[in-house]
């Protein structure tokens, strides 16, 4: 099997590279391999971390997260530079998300996921993370309407602000706070219940 980060250049990173705010290392990376990397490292955590919010599932998660990265590299000349590039990446990660939901699809093969490295944790590192994440994960695919579920895995897990979260789903800065207020009340009042049982 193929390492799977044979795709991400091994160079270290020229420090211009590193420190260059988003929309310009965009720009670069339509020819510049360790701009996109840089891109790679920047936003992994906060789209594994969406995918996973939405999907729970990890393998799910990885194949989706894998897929974005993917149609974000090949779609690179499509991003002009403005507007903010996280908000510009999860709306193809969101895109990939309803194709998900709309179609079940199974896993990637492995000669694409290969392509990319895993964004899962060491299962060591992480298991208890891991278990309070799926309690998360499910408690929110349960209870939320899909927008309020969609404005919170943005927001909270995504890492977006709401202006960017609104900007990809197409509502409002107000709307989104709304979405994300009414999810957390929602949350709150399913769970209140529970953490009253488990201290009895």
């Amino acid at each position: 099997m193929n390492n799977p980060q044979s795709s991400i250049p091994r160079q270290r990173l020229h420090p211009e590279v590193s420190t260059k705010p988003d929309n310009i290392l965009a720009i670069d990376a339509k020819h510049n391999p360790s701009a996109f990397a840089e891109l790679y490292r920047r936003h992994l955590k906060n789209v594994y971390s969406y995918f996973f919010m939405r999907v729970g599932d990890v393998h799910h998660a990885q194949d989706l997260t894998t897929q974005t990265f993917l149609a974000a590299k090949e779609s690179m000349t499509s991003y002009q530079g403005r507007g903010s590039f996280a908000a510009w990446l999860m709306g193809i990660a969101r895109r990939k998300a309803a194709d998900h939901f709309r179609h079940n699809r199974e896993t990637l093969p492995l000669t694409v996921v290969d392509q990319l490295p895993s964004p899962c944790p060491p299962i060591d590192e992480e298991i208890d993370r891991q278990l309070q994440l799926e309690q998360i994960a499910q408690c929110v695919k349960t209870i939320l309407t899909p927008d309020r579920a969609e404005a919170v895995a943005l927001r909270i897990f995504g890492g977006l602000s709401t202006a960017e979260v609104g900007q990809v789903m197409g509502k409002s800065e107000a709307a989104v706070k709304m979405l994300i207020y009414r999810a957390i009340a929602d949350l709150q009042q399913y769970l209140a219940p529970h953490a009253k049982g488990e201290e009895q």
